[in-house]
């Protein structure tokens, strides 16, 4: 029998040939991009979100609409009828972590009285243990070097665990929610710590997470060799966990969640489509971005107290000059919120005293200053005076810088506050939805007859 010939071209030119290919038969026009008709994003030609539901679960407010004009405002975050900034100025006022009882709300859709509280915490607490044998065959034998994609993967592994994962009453989703609540800051630090073991040569050490703390103070103490945090230190991160928690039903990661969910399928499943999202620097990958350009400004700028200065190179940036060309300010500007972002305006204030312990007074200020000359200058290189300002992201990634946590960890932190928002929503979209998601796209294919493989 003689021996086929092995082709001369490589893998990687077949595909290069393969994708240069792809690209001529898969273009769509501009004018087809760019059709009214097409609602791409899900926006509105105003910018606005197009409407697909309804939630009682959390609102943004960022602007009002005034004789079908939009008008600026103050930002405000809602969750379940409460303001954010009511909140947390209660909880913190009182001197106590806030998550818990957020967690609480969000799920359960009032605030708990103090006997609902501390049963709630009681099954946060029960919740907390992996499966068995999932540490290991899970995490230990299968490490990533993206947490974000290990997070995911073990999100649906948890599935085989679930002696009735795809159950849809309330009592199993409100179970299943909680576990997942109690469980992905474990799971989040200890992808970490393994990640850091096999792909960096670090230390293996795994911490059990501690019932009677916080999922603030549990995840620094889970993060760091020694266990050791400062009050202050856990405050931050919880007040963090709490801002992120929920964003409205809008925000492409709760989307997906429903979107997913909408189909009648598990609640691992879903929540795994909403890691995904999550992951995307477009959404939760944001502050990496934003923190990368704040490492090139501070580099750049030699007097981070002038806002002259300041102002010269973000006029780069926005030129394209400089950092990644792309003419972006990373945490500059929202869909949604105009004047102010709620959770910025509260990340300010509670990061300023950690900033003092930690000798980082002169990176926020540079931040802050960033975020005063951005808007200005925006509106002398564009044309464009919209009103904008800084988001959640602007001054996550500072803060998580302040408090020692790496960048592998930013957008897993994101999730294992907003793991509540993605339940809150799933069993409201399961419960209350009743249609699956079926948006349209506009066909720009006309028939072909078919022509046979020796003849084209």
């Amino acid at each position: 029998m003689a021996e086929l010939a092995v082709p001369s071209a490589t893998f990687a030119d077949y595909l290069h040939n393969l994708c240069a290919d792809y690209k001529i038969h898969n273009s769509l026009a501009q004018e087809a991009r760019s059709n009214s008709s097409i609602h791409r994003g899900l926006r509105n030609d105003d910018g606005t979100g197009v409407m697909v539901g309804c939630t009682k679960i959390g609102n943004v407010l960022g602007y009002r609409v005034v004789d079908g004009e939009r008008e600026p405002m103050e930002g405000r975050l809602i969750y379940r009828g409460y303001d954010l900034s009511d909140l947390v100025n209660a909880y913190v006022s009182e001197d106590r972590f806030g998550f818990t009882e957020v967690a609480y709300l969000l799920l359960f859709g009032h605030l708990p009285n103090r006997e609902q509280y501390e049963m709630f915490r009681s099954l946060l607490d029960d919740s907390t243990a992996l499966p068995e044998n999932f540490t290991e065959d899970t995490i230990l034998k299968n490490p990533c070097r993206d947490i974000m994609n290990k997070l995911g993967r073990s999100v649906l592994s948890l599935y085989t665990y679930d002696p009735t994962p795809d159950d849809l009453s309330v009592e199993n989703m409100m179970r299943q929610s909680i576990e997942l609540v109690a469980r992905f800051p474990i799971m989040a630090a200890y992808a970490y710590v393994v990640k850091r073991h096999y792909f960096e040569n670090d230390s293996l050490y795994l911490h059990r997470p501690e019932p009677t703390l916080s999922a603030a103070e549990n995840f620094l103490r889970m993060i760091r060799p020694d266990k050791s945090y400062t009050q202050e230190e856990a405050r931050v991160l919880d007040l963090c966990l709490v801002c992120h928690a929920e964003h409205g039903g809008g925000n492409n990661s709760t989307f997906s969640c429903r979107c997913v969910s909408s189909t009648g399928t598990d609640t691992y499943s879903a929540i795994a489509a909403a890691v995904g999202s999550l992951k995307g620097p477009k959404h939760g990958g944001a502050n990496r971005q934003v923190l990368r350009q704040f490492e090139e400004i501070k580099a750049n700028v030699r007097d981070w107290t002038d806002d002259g200065e300041v102002a010269a190179y973000v006029r780069r940036i926005l030129r394209g000059e400089v950092s990644d060309h792309t003419g972006l300010v990373y945490g500059m500007g929202h869909a949604v919120y105009t004047l102010s972002d709620p959770r910025t305006v509260i990340l300010k204030k509670g990061a300023r005293k950690l900033a003092e312990q930690k000798n980082m007074l002169d990176e926020l200020e540079l931040m802050e200053a960033i975020e005063r000359v951005t808007p200005g200058v925006f509106a002398e290189v564009t044309g464009n005076e919209k009103v904008m300002c800084a988001n959640v992201d602007m001054y996550s990634g500072l803060i998580y810088q302040m408090l020692d946590i790496p960048q592998d960890l930013f957008t897993a932190l994101f999730a294992v506050a907003r793991i509540t928002g993605w339940c809150a929503h799933r069993m409201e979209e399961v419960l209350t939805g009743g249609r699956i998601y079926r948006p349209a796209y506009k066909p720009l294919i006309r028939h072909k007859e078919y022509i046979p493989l020796d003849q084209r």
